[in-house]
């Protein structure tokens, strides 16, 4: 890292609220976060280690080996060139808003209400969800080390709520009290992952009873746990790869607490994705090498086989708690991390008017200097979807799906209609892709999306029943309805208070801008343009 320079850091910080207020916003939070903390918090989020680990059944299930690790492979790729077309838009538009602020400034006005509103909607239910399920997984994952000693404990639904909320409390007292120290967490969170990776595949590699050949660590393939189709179940299986590598994204909602924005969110937001491909490879390779036998992982009775695959791999309990403590300690930074992105999400967004009682969620508190208010919203609604474990486990084991699908769509949203207008918003982008490579990215990511939107409310395994049925589709619906329905709420105040700020933010004028079935004059574009 480079030395804190007080007089650029002062300079920077100027120039960024000077361009905050062109985007129509005052500076309300401190700015004092570094590059390498958003890296940090953006890694903290994908937790790669613990991700891959508690969705571990999910690719053993859909074809083992080859979908675990290829599919991982496959979607790093795929989440580099999502990253890369977010990041040109976000050095373009660095606002706390946003995918739902850039929606509405690339669309034109006409139709920059509503994309605003569903994109944003889209963002913070993917946000809120993305959170849950890293807290809801933790908690089950610490329960599950119980199991180390006892195979046949299996945790009733309410000590899983319980512990959820205790991991979800936690990541709030950080979040409150510890939020001047956020910049050295999200940077300890890098040093963290990558001590603990090198220690779980210099351990399992060394303390194996016995290795896996290499043809079975990277060719063999078997999806007959699932039921599907050989070709569907690779498919299927990706959900393990894409619930990881989704919340890079999230750390947008953080572009006013940094200097110089337009490039360090953006320059973290694609390095974090690249970090946790290199991270998951390294984590992946050793645990495919030592890999126990299949069948007797997905039995396990606590639905999480990492810590059962620790305790064989080094032949007691102890030390399968010892390897799952370094999985755990990423939880605490996902789950912080998560929080922290949720609630700036949260709170941007009712700065905008869009959440009901939107004046108490978007005030701003000085003594912590932190969007208190928003943070408390975000940590009760989250506490709250807990509850739904206690009717239907399978119901809400369905979040993990619903928040990738909700967070993948509001990425797609700006990024689509950025191509319906030819990216001309982007053209001059200071993290720009050039028009070439940017609109291959760009297609590649809408067209991911759509797919994944899919895949992801498959069930992972056949004959469906009650307990295995993947109620994504029927969450994901139901946000719908309820995204609705606020939204004719708020449609009737006058005018509309999450109507996007109207002030310019293209400094080129082009009135050669081509027009879309989404362009309706005056283009948002050409109205920048002086007179002739």
């Amino acid at each position: 890292m480079t030395k804190h320079d007080p007089e650029s850091a002062q300079s920077g910080s100027t120039a960024a609220e000077a361009r905050l207020a062109e985007l129509g916003y005052k500076q309300e939070l401190p700015r004092s976060l570094s590059y390498f903390s958003i890296l940090g918090l953006s890694f903290a989020i994908m937790a790669v280690p613990f991700g891959l680990s508690t969705t571990l059944s999910i690719g053993l299930t859909d074809g083992g080996p080859v979908t675990i690790l290829w599919g991982w492979v496959l979607v790093t790729l795929i989440s580099i060139a999502i990253a890369a077309s977010l990041a040109e838009i976000c050095s373009t538009y660095p606002t706390s808003g946003g995918v739902y602020y850039w929606s509405a400034m690339l669309s034109t006005p006409k139709y920059a209400p509503i994309a605003s509103w569903v994109t944003g909607w889209l963002g913070l239910v993917g946000n809120w969800l993305i959170t849950t399920s890293i807290c809801f997984s933790g908690g089950q994952l610490i329960l599950s080390a119980i199991s180390l000693w006892d195979e046949e404990y299996v945790p009733k639904p309410w000590q899983i709520v319980l512990m959820y909320w205790a991991v979800l409390l936690v990541a709030l007292a950080v979040n409150i009290w510890g939020a001047k120290y956020l910049d050295q967490l999200n940077t300890a969170c890098v040093y963290w992952t990558g001590a603990s990776v090198i220690i779980l595949l210099i351990t399992l590699l060394v303390m194996a009873p016995n290795r896996r050949s290499a043809s079975f660590v990277f060719g063999h393939y078997d999806a007959s746990p699932s039921g599907w189709a050989p070709g569907w179940a690779f498919f299927v299986g990706l959900l393990q790869a894409a619930y990881t590598l989704t919340g890079y994204g999230m750390v947008a909602a953080m572009c006013e607490e940094v200097q110089n924005p337009e490039r360090e969110v953006p320059r973290a937001m694609v390095m974090s994705v690249v970090a946790a491909g290199v991270t998951g490879l390294f984590y992946l390779i050793p645990i495919l090498f030592v890999l126990p036998d299949i069948q007797e992982l997905l039995s396990v009775a606590t639905g999480q086989p990492a810590p059962l695959l620790f305790k064989l791999v080094t032949g007691s309990a102890g030390g399968g708690f010892g390897l799952l403590f370094l999985i755990l300690g990423i939880l605490f930074f996902a789950g912080v991390g998560a929080l922290t992105a949720s609630s700036r999400c949260a709170w941007a967004f009712a700065r905008d008017g869009a959440i009901p009682g939107w004046k108490w969620w978007a005030k701003a508190n000085k003594r912590y200097d932190i969007p208190l208010n928003a943070l408390f919203l975000s940590t009760v609604f989250c506490g709250l979807l807990g509850l739904i474990y206690l009717g239907s486990s399978a119901a809400f084991n369905a979040f993990t799906g619903v928040g990738t699908i909700c967070l993948s769509a509001s990425y797609a949203f700006p990024i689509f209609v950025s191509l319906l207008r030819g990216r001309q918003a982007v053209r001059n982008a200071s993290f720009s892709l050039g028009n070439t490579m940017g609109t291959i990215l760009n297609v590649i990511t809408c067209v991911w999306i759509l797919l994944a939107i899919v895949l992801f409310t498959m069930p992972t395994a056949i004959p469906v029943t009650k307990t295995s049925m993947n109620y994504a589709s029927v969450l994901f619906a139901f946000f719908g309805v309820g995204q609705v329905w606020t939204g004719e709420q708020a449609h009737r105040t006058t005018p509309p208070p999450w109507r996007p700020r109207p002030t310019p933010s293209i400094s080129v004028c082009n009135r050669n801008a081509p027009r879309s079935i989404f362009e309706s004059p005056p283009s948002s574009i050409n109205a920048h343009c002086p007179p002739p």
